[in-house]
């Protein structure tokens, strides 16, 4: 009889492990903004994000399936149990901490500002006076500029890329946006012939580390420890310089990471 429960345990238990190594962690992607994650025409997704998702449900020894969501809609849907874990480039910033859990900052990357050749020696509050600035609606750099530029218009778009667009199309003065996004999406193509960057890079919480993070629901402590933990891993095995060198030219390892 004691044999027969204690096949009866290993079976149980074999059956948990194999349940827990196949688990599907659904993850919240967003697919239009490269090269951290974009869309295929047959509709695979790729980038630094969706290669970072896998890595660390690799780790976690978990699967990974994909969810898109558009940008606005990302902490609500993941709060509303459509997927398990944001990673979209989202920054930690303490309006977010207030709705979601963040993991340890997985990268981080200055910003820039773009304008026409000539058009700007500096990018200071006075100098921008009365001038439209294009940004990403709803990001870091929305937030900075409205506390740092209140005689400045904000013309504020969906999409990263559009910020873009939207300067060539003239219909602002200058662009605020990502280092990384400003180069891939417009300064190293046909359109952003014309255009250069403003003055030096700049980090938005200079003296702090607070860097884009894996965000989770406010109840999953125990994915958030298991998220942090394969990070680390990620960061220390090598996986994690393999995945950003196939994306940037640069160094997008968070300050913490990097102590």
């Amino acid at each position: 009889m004691r044999l027969k429960i204690a096949g009866v345990i290993a079976l149980t238990l074999f059956a948990t492990h194999l349940r827990a190594e196949e688990a599907t962690v659904r993850v919240g992607v967003e697919g239009n903004y490269p090269p951290f994650s974009q869309v295929s025409p047959d509709g695979t997704l790729s980038g630094f994000d969706i290669d970072i998702a896998n890595a660390i449900c690799t780790e976690m020894k978990t699967k990974c399936a994909m969810v898109q969501q558009e940008w606005d809609g990302m902490i609500p849907a993941l709060n509303a149990s459509k997927f398990d874990m944001i990673v979209a480039s989202m920054s930690i910033n303490e309006k977010r901490k207030k709705a979601v859990n963040f993991s340890k900052p997985y990268y981080d990357v200055p910003s820039r500002w773009i304008a026409k050749d000539g058009a700007f020696k500096s990018w200071k509050p006075e100098d921008l006076k009365g001038k439209t600035i294009i940004v990403l609606r709803n990001s870091p750099r929305a937030e900075y500029l409205a506390k740092n530029y209140p005689d400045s218009n904000v013309l504020a778009v969906d999409k990263e890329p559009a910020v873009y667009l939207e300067l060539a199309a003239g219909r602002g003065d200058i662009a605020f946006g990502s280092s990384v996004v400003s180069a891939e999406s417009f300064l190293k193509k046909p359109e952003g012939k014309g255009f250069s960057q403003v003055g030096d890079t700049l980090f938005l919480d200079e003296g702090t580390d607070g860097g884009v993070g894996i965000a989770l629901r406010k109840t999953d402590d125990n994915l958030r420890a298991k998220v942090d933990e394969a990070l680390t891993n990620v960061m220390k095995n090598g996986t994690y310089k393999q995945i950003a060198a196939k994306y940037f030219d640069f160094d997008v390892t968070p300050l913490s990471a990097r102590k």
